[in-house]
């Protein structure tokens, strides 16, 4: 069953209102017809529904919603992606695997080694396709939440947000004592509910950066093993073992 994404304002006394983009898909490219049954999610409310289409306008898909979907898709655990800013092919890449695996939000760092460089004037609508890569990934996946992509910021300004985690999970190539796997069974599952993932762009974190994430009382520096992966790979990596060792993954 496809699924969609709405706003509150597109609903209204069970009628919901599909818009934009998302007719042409529905009449062009899935060419679903009147009393077939979809999915719809409010990204206000985080609330999934079984509808089924009663109008096919030029400009508007009208559904009636049948019933309210009990179960979610969405883990109970907050995963964060924290990915040093690589080329523009790897980052949606990662957005949109890390999407589908269940991954909360993505929020792109500006660290030493970057070869990005991300100009002002760009950055808005470079953050506004990333997102909308994420809502593509998240109907296809059929997630109730669509993850947020948040603008690049500097690895130094994100110390604060960073304590707010209860474990903050470093992937580092020169590490080499320390394995991801002992780190999440040492943890206390039943209390750790929000989890951070920092991973270097293409030419990895550089050494003063990770002394300065080691001075963060919930930092873990890991390895992931003997084979070094690419900047693209380690994420989504990192993100399955956690989502494995907390049970979200069969």
């Amino acid at each position: 069953m496809y699924k969609f994404f709405v706003k509150s304002n597109q609903i209204e006394n069970d009628i919901v209102a599909i818009t934009d983009e998302d007719v042409n898909h529905i009449r062009k490219v899935l060419r679903l017809k009147e009393e077939e049954q979809v999915q719809v999610c409010n990204k206000d409310t985080l609330k999934s529904y079984v509808a089924k289409i009663v109008r096919l306008e030029k400009d508007c898909v009208r559904l009636q919603i049948l019933e309210e979907c009990l179960e979610t898709t969405e883990s109970a655990m907050l995963l964060d992606i924290f990915q040093g800013l690589p080329k523009q092919e790897k980052m949606e890449q990662i957005i949109k695997q890390a999407t589908e695996i269940g991954v909360s939000g993505i929020i792109p760092l500006k660290m030493e080694r970057c070869v990005v460089k991300l100009e002002d004037k760009t950055e808005q609508k470079k953050v506004e396709r990333w997102q909308k890569i994420a809502e593509v990934a998240a109907k296809q996946s059929k997630r109730d939440k669509i993850p947020k992509v948040d603008f690049p910021i500097s690895l130094k300004n994100v110390y604060e947000k960073l304590l707010e985690y209860d474990i903050v999970v470093v992937a580092y190539e020169e590490e080499k004592e320390t394995a991801v796997k002992h780190v999440l069974q040492a943890v206390d599952h039943e209390t750790t509910k929000k989890i951070a993932v920092v991973v270097g762009p293409e030419g990895g974190i550089a050494l003063e950066e990770v002394e300065f994430l080691r001075k963060l009382p919930n930092v873990k520096v890991v390895t992931l093993g003997k084979r070094i992966l690419r900047t693209e790979t380690a994420p989504l990596v990192l993100a399955s073992v956690i989502m494995y060792e907390f049970n979200e993954m069969c």
